[in-house]
């Protein structure tokens, strides 16, 4: 094991990892807790910004380039990429933390050129709030970002809940589907997706 010194670099919702030039670099996407002395007591004022960090594990060199300064945790990818080199991520807006206002879509591969990496943006307008956003591919083996973007929304004027289905190839990342829920899922509940076929296998065994 190795330990690197990454001052004011402060991870909690790492997003992924991968290693590169044969192992000798260590990539890592994650949000960056700028003021996370008030993570536990007061998480209005949480300000999270994605960034992409490259360790070399020969030299100890640790480099740091912005993905989004805006205020992005909850950060998920296809889960076919974890721990390989991928290029979106797709996370949600804190306005404030721990209320969700909308999501991103990220391009990571686009860090040495901008330093917004944003190429997909979808807010769920006044008074609503949404949890953690988690991906869905059309199709094993397919494009990485051809699929969905699921999550819940809570009206808070109206009082009404929502499972939203956003497709995640539209730069808008357009409502494909809205299902009007008959409770209300309580926000910051983390996302998960189970496939009807891996339901089936868990019940056989």
């Amino acid at each position: 094991m190795k330990w690197f010194d990454v001052p004011g670099f402060n991870v909690i919702h790492a997003i992924n990892a991968w290693e590169e030039d044969g192992g000798r670099t260590v990539v890592l996407v994650a949000p960056n807790i700028l003021s996370v002395e008030h993570a536990l007591e007061r998480m209005e004022l949480v300000h999270a910004m994605v960034e992409k960090v490259k360790i070399d594990l020969e030299t100890g060199i640790v480099t740091r380039q912005p993905v989004s300064a805006r205020n992005l945790d909850f950060a998920v990818i296809n889960p076919a990429f974890v721990g390989k080199k991928n290029r979106f991520v797709y996370a949600a807006v804190g306005d404030p933390m721990p209320k969700i206002s909308g999501v991103v879509k990220l391009d990571v591969s686009k860090a040495n050129e901008r330093r917004d990496c944003t190429v997909g943006c979808r807010m769920f307008g006044e008074g609503c709030y949404g949890g953690e956003p988690f991906f869905v591919a059309k199709e094993e083996g397919g494009e990485e970002d051809d699929g969905y973007l699921v999550t819940y929304v809570h009206d808070e004027r109206k009082g009404e809940s929502t499972f939203l289905v956003m497709d995640t190839k539209s730069p808008e990342l357009d409502v494909v589907a809205e299902v009007k829920l008959p409770r209300r899922v309580p926000y910051g509940f983390h996302g998960l997706f189970v496939k009807e076929s891996d339901l089936r296998k868990a019940v056989s065994w």
